[in-house]
């Protein structure tokens, strides 16, 4: 018999040892260590994909592997695989790469399975095939049949042994492939169990090469920790092409698909949904979900116009400032920067004369958004300045606007969008800095744009009659 091969390997990065450490060299984490066989005899490769080819004649056969020049390579459009969810299309970065493969992860209960269960079932005219490790086949014909949505050419495989999965895709030759999940994989030239570092690894390698080779995309769904990162070794997002983050509060109906990496696009793109009682449904105009349909005005809100990689969304910030009972004011923010919020603070301290130090502030996000767009710095102090003075924004006006320490508003890209989000959902004035109005082409609007310079200008103007 052959000798039993043993390493050790940090659960938080992959790094591998032949003895037990404490400290890992690598991330620098403690007590990350466990001990696992990753070998107990001759490897024997368990894809030979020479006699495997698509069916589709777009996206070719097998790749030859030779040594060439950039002059030798032959550049073509790039065909995508075009999916009837536009939001699954954006994040990818106009459809789905033929050879990719995507990662796709969020919290449990999030909604992973229901998405790409009903991606696949739309595709009516690519052959789908997916694998599950964690329900059975009459759990997936039940959340299928909720879906009601029928098709010929979805194909369902209940299995966790990666050879025996790959025999059946010689069988069926699958041209895209959904995997849910990779942590509940197993592969026999491991003898660790599903879910360790040495497994994740070794699944999600087979899986690459076979996406490689033979042209097919594949998507792997996998699970977060309690931390919030990608379960598994940090290897395993360096591996895959594309990386989605499916986030929201399993308690709320909306979801946000987000794009962490992308080798075919965007990284700055994102996805919005709702979740209904028959799957996910795409939200395509956001900006009205976003901002909150109230009856009376209030003070402490404030419409930001924000961008998400090429998408315009105008957001709802509610501030609310009251008199600190304790000793230390309280900062407390939801979907935004503490650290920017007080910087803005400081800001209209020195250059404004408010006195927010003995104040308590609270800053929302409405709707759940995390955002780091910098152009919500006007929105802020806006919905800040309301709330300080109990006086209520007008309906019809929204802000975009970066704002520096010395309390300029400073120019943000892209301004043009966001004008034209904010004319199309009926608002009838737009605060932008003076340095974008420059960049402004003369033309007629339904909107008016007012370009300021200072922040003192900006409380003058809403506030001083």
């Amino acid at each position: 018999m052959a000798k039993i091969k043993k390493a050790f390997f940090c659960n938080n990065c992959g790094y591998e040892s032949p003895k037990w450490l404490g400290k890992c060299p690598s991330c620098g984490s403690w007590n990350t260590f466990v001990e696992e066989v990753i070998q107990t005899g001759s490897r024997q490769s368990p894809n030979s994909w020479s006699d495997y080819q698509i069916a589709d004649d777009n996206t070719g056969t097998r790749r030859d592997t030779r040594i060439v020049t950039l002059d030798q390579i032959e550049t073509q459009k790039e065909v995508r695989i075009l999916t009837s969810d536009a939001e699954i299309n954006r994040v990818l970065g106009g459809g789905i790469v033929p050879g990719s493969i995507v990662l796709v992860a969020g919290e449990p209960g999030i909604g992973k399975s229901t998405l790409f269960l009903q991606a696949g079932l739309e595709l009516q005219n690519y052959r789908v095939l997916y694998i599950s490790g964690e329900e059975s086949e009459q759990q997936i014909k039940m959340r299928a049949a909720r879906i009601a949505v029928h098709s010929d050419q979805f194909y369902l495989l209940t299995e966790t042994l990666t050879q025996e999965i790959f025999k059946e895709i010689r069988k069926l030759r699958p041209q895209l492939i959904i995997v849910d999940s990779i942590q509940t994989l197993q592969s026999n030239i491991i003898e660790s169990s599903p879910g360790t570092v040495s497994q994740i690894r070794e699944c999600a390698a087979e899986f690459q090469r076979f996406a490689k080779e033979t042209n097919t995309p594949v998507f792997l769904i996998g699970h977060i920790t309690k931390d919030g990162n990608i379960a598994g070794p940090k290897i395993l997002e360096h591996m895959v092409d594309t990386v989605l983050q499916f986030e929201g509060d399993r308690h709320y109906a909306y979801r946000i698909l987000r794009t962490l990496k992308n080798r075919f696009g965007s990284t700055a793109e994102l996805g919005i949904y709702e979740m209904t009682a028959s799957g996910m449904r795409a939200v395509n105009n956001p900006s009205e979900i976003l901002i909150t349909q109230k009856t009376e005005q209030l003070s402490g809100s404030a419409i930001a116009a924000s961008m998400e990689g090429m998408r315009p969304l105008l957001l709802e910030v509610q501030a609310l400032v009251t008199q600190s009972v304790y000793g230390t004011p309280q900062r407390t923010v939801s979907g935004f920067d503490l650290r920017r919020l007080q910087l803005l603070l400081a800001v209209l301290e020195k250059r404004g004369g408010f006195l927010f130090g003995m104040k308590d502030v609270f800053i929302n996000i409405a709707g759940g958004l995390k955002v780091e767009d910098p152009s919500i710095d006007l929105a802020v102090i806006s919905a800040l300045l309301s709330s300080y003075e109990d006086k209520p924004l007008p309906p019809t006006i929204c802000f975009a606007g970066e704002v520096g320490l010395n309390g300029e508003i400073r120019a943000v890209n892209r301004v043009e969008q966001r004008v034209a989000e904010a004319e199309k959902l009926g608002f009838e004035q737009i605060i932008v800095s003076k340095y974008n109005k420059k960049g402004f082409a003369d033309q007629a609007r339904n909107i008016q744009v007012v370009a300021l310079g200072k922040v003192e200008e900006l409380y003058d103007l809403l506030f001083r009659e």
